[in-house]
């Protein structure tokens, strides 16, 4: 009947908690005989205890509780027989954190990513508006792309009625985020066919050397 139990769970169990106010994780040791030694494992990574810390009862504290944590599992395991374990996933909610503007400028007929970087838990809603209004993604000229941590729009070939501000919103329970994008859709700047420069330099230089071939033929008239 020997067993532990972590904040009184005697099965793998998670822990909701927030950013900021620090987690205190403590295992016990429950229908012992004798002494039993414990130890603690943040992920794959033994947590080193003092000696005062280990015996029967061992505690291990979270401070403070960052939006790294989120994921991270803490198992308490039996020493001499390490089958013997409760593992705790801390679940650490926090809103997403998406602020601030930028500014594109883009030529015509040129594609165009705008990209938010916004992580949350629980994962966030997201969303695209373009001067305020809900965005009408048209076929074959806007493209989305999304994980739990990125989201991006992608404009292929854009034209001038593509300028504008493009405003991505991203909604979970526990709060909003957004952020700006200008896009100044420029002028297309002329090209000159590859051909034609060629055709140019060919008749250039043709010129030239004909230049100096007449030259040289009445030089050894002269002579």
């Amino acid at each position: 009947g020997l067993e532990l139990s972590v904040n009184s769970h005697a099965a793998d169990f998670s822990l909701s908690t927030m950013p900021g106010p620090p987690v205190s994780l403590s295992c016990l040791v429950r229908n012992s005989s004798q002494a039993e030694e414990l130890l603690w494992y943040r992920g794959d990574g033994q947590v080193d205890l003092k000696d005062g810390n280990k015996v029967n009862v061992s505690n291990v504290c979270v401070s403070p509780v960052t939006e790294s944590d989120n994921g991270v599992t803490f198992t308490c395991k039996l020493a001499r027989d390490k089958s013997v374990q409760v593992s705790v996933l801390l679940d650490v909610q926090f809103p997403p954190h998406l602020s601030g503007e930028e500014s594109l400028q883009i030529e015509e007929e040129k594609d165009v990513t705008m990209s938010c970087n916004a992580k949350s838990n629980p994962q966030g809603q997201t969303a695209w508006y373009k001067n305020n209004n809900s965005l009408t993604l048209k076929q074959n000229r806007y493209q989305l792309y999304q994980t739990s941590e990125v989201f991006q729009l992608s404009i292929i070939k854009v034209e001038k009625s593509d300028n504008g501000t493009y405003t991505c919103v991203v909604k979970s329970p526990l709060g909003e985020g957004r952020k700006d994008f200008h896009l100044i859709v420029e002028d297309k700047k002329p090209v000159f066919p590859k051909e034609a420069v060629i055709a140019a330099v060919v008749v250039v230089t043709a010129t030239v050397l004909f230049g100096i071939v007449a030259r040289r033929d009445k030089i050894f008239k002269v002579w």
